[in-house]
């Protein structure tokens, strides 16, 4: 029998200039990871932005983690890395289609190029004998900026769902054991949790032992209707798989209570505090067609602190699996196995989403263009004026406010002309294959 396979997925939170304490952490959970037991067998890393971070985990955990790949995308890296106990044979990064907007440089999902990262790794007995392929795919799904369903966003989140579900099924169908990890950015259930687990033929880690745990904060909507109590942090972590928002986590405390830690104040939080916007966002699913492995643990790690920082080492806590073989299973045909659908109601819903971000972005085309041709005509206006300029200075004022005038209209004609009609096509092509999936839905 194969020995059990251990996975771990972390938000590092690294962002390069703008996360506190971003070096101290990360080099934290390096020793963090180096002393884990179990010991990982394949990890997952998200916004660990910069190589000399990445880099320094390595070396804390090349004992036993000797292979990796730090990821490059977009223009600032999409921050993913992977590390395995056993060699990478292949790897690749495919950047999402849909995947935010330039305007929103604030944000900064677009300039990341977010993707998959992926890696094709083959496991290893301690004789050094090869045996059952892994696909992994670590990503970083664009983040929500407002609540559901005003998330303007959720077109973005829904669709890179889709794209990963894609990419897991086609290793699945393959006859490989597959593991997708990272920060989804999603709840349970959601419309993008749905389609992954529905067709990468998927299960979703944690739900496959809590079933009955949390689809979102308990002050969210889809909570307050199961009418449960508001859960205590402890009972987050050990039953709802709470990775992000909770009271635990000292950089979601508020900022009154972080200044008073920064100057060494700690402030204790017992597991019996009441924690009513913790949520899961980081999730392990793993799909396997041969029915060889099965999830034995989950539970949620990397809530120590910094030892001498105080503070948690991300404002994610981990998701930690452990998947393990079946007795008596062998290999199955998978191309016999039927597929599977969501209600025909739940691809409407999705299209629903689709349509009004499409014509969201139809009326931004319009009005970036139309500014590029507007301002057009306000500096060919001016260079005329300055004909019959009474003063050097309004000749001057002119000249500035009409070319400055026509970069921000250009910058626009750009962003209308190009960004958004390549956006437009992609949409295009993700609604076609919404169709086609709640066409086959229908037919089944």
């Amino acid at each position: 029998m194969a020995e059990p396979l251990n996975v771990l997925t972390l938000n590092c939170w690294g962002l390069k200039y703008l996360a506190k304490y971003r070096a101290e952490r990360l080099a934290q959970i390096g020793a963090e990871l180096a002393h884990a037991d179990p010991q990982p067998d394949i990890v997952g890393l998200q916004e660990c932005w910069t190589q000399k971070d990445y880099l320094a985990i390595r070396k804390q955990t090349q004992h036993f983690l000797p292979y990796g790949k730090f990821y490059f995308s977009g223009v600032f890296g999409g921050g993913l890395a992977i590390l395995s106990r056993w060699p990478i044979d292949e790897s690749s990064m495919v950047q999402y289609p849909l995947n935010g907007r330039p305007t929103a440089f604030f944000r900064g999902d677009w300039f990341v190029g977010k993707g998959v990262a992926c890696a094709t790794i083959k496991m290893q007995d301690r004789d050094g004998r090869r045996g059952r392929t892994i696909q992994v795919f670590c990503t970083h799904l664009h983040a929500p900026y407002e609540r559901e369903p005003n998330d303007s966003y959720l077109c973005h989140r829904t669709a890179q769902a889709w794209e990963i579900a894609k990419l897991m099924r086609r290793a699945r169908v393959a006859g490989n054991l597959v593991l997708a990890l990272g920060d989804f950015n999603m709840v349970p259930l959601s419309l993008a949790h749905q389609l992954i687990t529905t067709h990468s033929h998927a299960v979703d880690a944690w739900r496959e032992l809590h079933p009955s745990s949390s689809l979102g904060a308990a002050l969210d909507a889809v909570e307050r209707v199961r009418d449960l109590p508001i859960p205590s942090a402890a009972y987050n972590i050990t039953e709802n798989g709470a990775t992000c928002d909770s009271v635990l986590n000292t950089w979601r405390w508020n900022k009154s209570d972080q200044k008073k830690l920064f100057s060494g104040t700690d402030r204790q939080i017992h597991g019996e505090t009441p924690d009513p916007r913790a949520k899961r966002l980081d999730y392990v699913f793993v799909g396997d067609a041969r029915g060889e492995w099965q999830v034995a643990k989950a539970k949620v790690g990397m809530r120590m602190r910094h030892p001498e920082l105080r503070v948690s080492l991300s404002d994610h806590f981990s998701v930690e699996v452990t998947i393990e073989p079946q007795e008596g299973t062998g290999p199955t045909v998978v191309d016999d196995e039927p597929e599977k659908f969501l209600p025909v109601e739940t691809y409407d819903r999705i299209l629903h989403v689709t349509e009004q971000y499409t014509a969201r972005q139809r009326f931004q085309r319009r009005a970036r263009l139309g500014h590029f041709g507007g301002q057009l005509v306000v500096w060919i206006g001016c260079l005329t004026a300055v004909w019959w300029s009474p003063r050097n200075f309004v000749s001057f004022i002119l000249m500035l406010v009409s070319g400055l005038g026509l970069t921000a209209g250009v910058i626009d004609g750009l962003i209308g002309g190009l960004f958004v009609s390549a956006e437009l096509r992609a949409l295009k092509e993700f609604r076609w294959e919404i169709e086609n999936a709640r066409d086959m839905a229908k037919g089944k």
